[in-house]
């Protein structure tokens, strides 16, 4: 055996363990309809099988008129607010709102002026790391994935706190501000770990107490710590849209299953964090920059609707960009008709594209996101509406706030955190049993024979 193995290696042995496992692995689907099993416990409408009750956000997507469910534009509520309203009074008042955000959802109410004032000093007070644990953990192995980096950050911390498996409510509520707190650090100090071992400077800047979230994340990660009110403002808006999504969503169910098993805080957000990293889910406005990239490449006139009728079509068919069939930001496993969080962020996005001077590509998103639709429901039976969802105009948002692609999902962590705390939160004070659902099993039984005669 080799002393050193090479671990990224994959041998002809592992090929063919990995042949064998798909020879016996692959389950007729028409077995799902025979059971009848909701792949991804959701039905063909895109409506989730319930599998648990919350008081933290809801999600409206139809509306019952005469005993018929129809779609309708989309809503979105913490704890009972619009989120629409949110953002409005934010911009209204010119101040930060991810934070009072987080309060909403962690404790059930909207702070007043001395509690939300309060409750940032929190966060400050928080919002450093144990001594050395940049050296000592962040720099050493950096990857170049920062969700990875981020949870194992994450997990590490476990070790520097005494009451780490302590899941009373008031330790769980020390413990879930501190990530809220710490997830800004952790996700920039990643990216500069990262960065440095691509042969940049490397730069790591101390937090500032009097600073919001969303301004700490920006003068962490710029050389100069400059931002303009603005960015810092479009910024804030994400985080507020993004910090949290009902209970079915991939992350957020992760977060109650794990909760459930009577885990620690550290395990449970660095298992949201493994759930939140997949393309499917976190990692999405990565794909629609990118697709966006190759659009403007094969496009020659980005003002010419056929030209840019005939990409998309070209997605559908496979044909372009990753060849993977999709056009990337358009749909929702809830939403049909609109998402209310793409239709909030439009309004920044057009005006932040004047200031940075790209109302080229924002034309060219706006036409995208009308032709999107028409392309794929001429192309697929459609069960619901198709709209464009968040993912299609926040990741143009943090390009134009010249956010490197790598901190894209983490920056979706840095909020969703938020989201994340008020369920386990929830699951804690609401727990009745560990949740385990059911498999069918649909394989065969064999006899077992002795090694000598397989």
């Amino acid at each position: 055996m080799a002393s050193n193995p090479n671990y990224n290696e994959i041998t002809a042995e592992v090929e063919a363990l990995a042949r064998l496992a798909l020879s016996n692995s692959c389950i007729d689907p028409a077995d799902y309809v025979k059971y009848d099993v909701k792949r991804g416990l959701r039905d063909l409408n895109g409506k989730g099988v319930v599998a648990g009750l919350t008081e933290i956000s809801e999600i409206v997507a139809k509306k019952v008129v005469d005993g018929k469910e129809l779609p309708c534009d989309g809503k979105l509520y913490y704890r009972g607010y619009d989120v629409e309203q949110l953002v409005g009074g934010t911009l209204h008042e010119k101040r930060f709102g991810f934070e009072e955000v987080a309060y909403l959802l962690l404790v059930g109410r909207l702070p007043t002026a001395a509690e939300l004032q309060d409750f940032r000093s929190q966060l400050a007070n928080y919002r450093s790391l144990p001594t050395n644990f940049v050296r000592d953990v962040v720099l050493k192995a950096p990857s170049q994935d920062i969700m990875n980096s981020l949870a194992r950050s994450v997990l590490n911390l476990a070790s520097y706190d005494d009451k780490a498996d302590d899941t009373s409510l008031p330790n769980v509520m020390r413990q879930c501000l501190q990530m809220i707190a710490v997830f800004p650090l952790l996700s920039v100090y990643g990216y500069q770990a990262h960065n440095y071992r691509e042969g940049n400077s490397l730069y790591i800047h101390a937090p500032k107490p009097e600073l919001s979230t969303a301004e700490n994340l920006l003068a962490l990660l710029r050389p100069d710590s400059s931002y303009s009110f603005w960015e810092a403002h479009v910024l804030d808006v994400c985080l507020m849209l993004h910090a949290e999504h009902g209970g079915g969503n991939n992350s957020t169910f992760t977060t109650h299953v794990v909760t459930s098993s009577g885990t620690d805080t550290y395990s449970c957000m660095a298992a949201a964090l493994a759930s939140l990293k997949g393309p499917k889910h976190g990692g999405a406005n990565i794909k629609v920059i990118r697709m966006f990239e190759d659009m403007k490449e094969k496009v020659k006139d980005w003002k010419d609707e056929d030209e840019v009728k005939a990409y998309l079509q070209a997605l559908l068919d496979k044909k372009a960009f990753d060849k993977a069939g999709l056009i990337y930001g358009m749909g929702h496993a809830v939403y049909s008709l609109s998402d209310p969080r793409a239709n909030i962020l439009r309004s920044f996005v057009e005006k932040l594209s004047k200031e940075k001077g790209r109302t080229e590509e924002y034309d060219l998103y706006s036409m995208v996101e009308r032709l999107g639709p028409e392309v794929i429901s001429g192309e697929r039976r459609m069960y619901k509406g198709v709209s464009a969802n968040v993912d299609f105009y926040s990741g143009f948002v943090y390009h134009m706030l010249d956010l490197p692609l790598e901190l894209y999902t983490p920056i979706f962590a840095v909020a969703r955190v938020a989201g994340w705390s008020a369920h386990r939160i929830e699951e804690l004070i609401n727990m009745g049993k560990i949740i385990r659902p059911a498999y069918q099993y649909v394989g065969h039984r064999g006899e077992y024979r002795p090694l000598a005669e397989r």
